[in-house]
Order: structure tokens, then sequence, then C-alpha cells
């Protein structure tokens, strides 16, 4: 039960979901190919305006947080008590605190997974809506710089391709955060140690 508690406690303070950018190209003739690599989850999660709303999210579900530590809290002090007065208490009495606690356990158990549930959602509407903006961000700058294929470096992704090698000099992650934050016009939101801030991929050899 606890496991699961800590389980959205972590969810709701720091909760990054992968996505893939798809950059439409028409076959180039030879000779011309141009290639760019980008860290697209990360491009996305460092975004003015993700971050801003990432934040926004975990206010919302601050007060949920807090009613679950509280039941947590509640339920390890009952078993405590039950577990230091077993000797002294009558078998009805017994029967009777251990109920109590096994249907605060449940309680627990539906409040965290409907919270799970919730929070999930709303990250998928939340990371969903600003990666299709920064993907027309994206195609629009490949365009514009006559780059013929983008490929997207994030890790752990499925069915992505293998990237055995790339250069630092063609890696566009932070020009798309910086043209995306200046389209949105979403100022960077103040610096805050609580908040989990995706991170770029490593640019590191990446296997898929």
């Amino acid at each position: 039960m606890k496991r699961q508690i800590a389980l959205f406690l972590t969810l709701t303070s720091g909760l990054v979901l992968s996505a893939t950018a798809q950059t439409p190209t028409a076959p180039a003739p030879a000779g011309s190919v141009k290639i760019a690599v980008i860290a697209f989850q990360a491009a996305v999660g460092q975004t003015n305006e993700f971050q801003r709303s990432f934040a926004d999210l975990q206010k919302k579900f601050d007060p949920k947080r807090v009613e679950l530590k509280t039941l947590s809290d509640e339920i390890d002090t009952l078993g405590k008590q039950l577990q230091a007065q077993a000797d002294k208490l009558s078998a009805p009495e017994r029967s009777s605190r251990t109920k109590v606690i096994e249907d605060k356990k449940k309680q627990a158990q539906r409040l965290t997974e409907d919270a799970q549930n919730d929070f999930q959602q709303a990250m998928q509407d939340l990371f969903g809506g600003v990666a299709s903006k920064v993907n027309d961000v994206l195609v629009s700058y490949a365009q514009q710089q006559g780059y013929t294929q983008v490929i997207d470096v994030t890790q752990q992704q499925q069915q992505a391709p293998v990237v055995l090698y790339w250069s630092p000099a063609t890696d566009i992650t932070k020009t798309i955060i910086d043209a995306y934050n200046v389209k949105s016009g979403v100022p960077a939101p103040p610096a805050h140690p609580a908040a989990a801030a995706p991170r770029p991929a490593s640019k590191t050899p990446v296997t898929h």
C-alpha cells in the first residue's frame, strides 16, 4: 500500500512521458543529404510553456498528495498501536481495529489509483499538446535550414532508429527550444529546486 502511495507522490513530483518527433521529408538527391539530431522529449520538457504548465499541474495535485500522505501516516499509526497493544485487547477489539485498518488501506488504494490515472491523463494531454506545437516549429526550422532528415535521439523510446554516432554540431535541441519559447511568448518560470525539469538526452551512442 505504501509503495502505491509513494509511486503517486513520485509521479506528481516529476513525470515526463516519451514522444517521438516525426519530421516529413522528401527523398533527397544523392550528395545533398543534411541531417540534424534532436532530443525531442527533452526539447518539449524544457520549453517555458511546458515547465509553467507542469508546475501548475503539480500544484493542482498538491491537495491529493497531502490527503494520501495523511491517510498513509494514519494507517501506520493505527498499525503500530495495534501491534503494541495486541496482548491487552480482547479478540473482538483486535478484530474491530484490524478491520478499521484494512478499510483505510482499501480507501488509500482506491484514492491512489484514481489519482495516478488522473495525473497520467493530465500529463499526456499536457505533453501531447506542447509536443505538437514544438514539432511544428521543428519542421519549419528544418525546412528553412535545408535539413533533409531530423533524427530523434531521445533515449528509451520504442521503435526508434539506432543512432550509433552523432556530432554535437548537428544537435538542434537547444535551437528548437529557444525558437519555440520566442514563438510561444511564455517567459521562463522562476527556478524551483523541487521541480524536476526534463534533461536532454546524453550525447553518447544510443541503442533503442
